[in-house]
């Protein structure tokens, strides 16, 4: 049994691609993170602090709880979700014309024994230029609202990405190859249908 320790409905569908059995439990852990951490730190610590959260309503079940972490940067500066709509249009902004990097964080706690294993994704994702009058009519949909970015590349997102060179799945919040490589290391096979969880 795979736990997702999410409330996201875009990992939920990821992970429902898998064909495993899941049950989602969502965590309420704090996002908050210390200045100075690379955003690989920020990303792994944040998708163990999520599913460390779920822990304790897990029980002692033979199962895997996944957490998982998206963040958006571009240069040095990490951008989360948008505080309002100035701060997505202002997001959008920095984001239309460049490339920037999408981290996630993937972390596997394997029960009732505790087995821990933190990983992560990065993928480079090139906007198109985009005038002022597209940026308010993609923020009017609601889209980007609680998205890292500001974006959904799964949805009218996409109409305003060039390219993409990575994992796209990495980009809509859980990278389902990387996942794959670490269920595996708790005996479950995604193509093979067997383990012990």
């Amino acid at each position: 049994m795979i736990i997702l320790a999410s409330g996201s409905p875009r990992r939920r569908e990821l992970l429902s691609l898998l064909g495993l059995p899941f049950e989602v439990i969502s965590s309420d852990a704090d996002e908050s993170t210390p200045p100075g951490l690379t955003p690989a730190e920020i990303v792994r610590s944040l998708a163990l602090r999520k599913a460390e959260a779920v822990r304790p309503s897990a029980g002692e079940r033979a199962a895997v709880i996944v957490g998982s972490d998206t963040i958006v940067v571009l240069g040095n500066q990490v951008l989360g979700k948008p505080a309002d709509t100035q701060d997505s249009r202002d997001m959008l902004q920095l984001l239309q014309g460049r490339t920037h990097q999408v981290y996630t964080g993937v972390a596997c706690i394997g029960l009732p024994e505790g087995k821990t294993v933190v990983e992560h994704r990065v993928t480079s994702v090139t906007m198109r230029a985009m005038s002022m009058d597209e940026i308010s009519a993609y923020i009017a949909t609601g889209e980007p609202a609680d998205k890292a970015g500001s974006y959904a590349i799964q949805g009218l997102g996409a109409t305003l990405v060039e390219r993409i060179e990575g994992c796209y799945f990495n980009v809509v919040g859980l990278p389902l190859s990387l996942l794959g490589e670490m269920l595996s290391g708790f005996g479950i096979s995604v193509l093979g249908r067997q383990g012990i969880y």
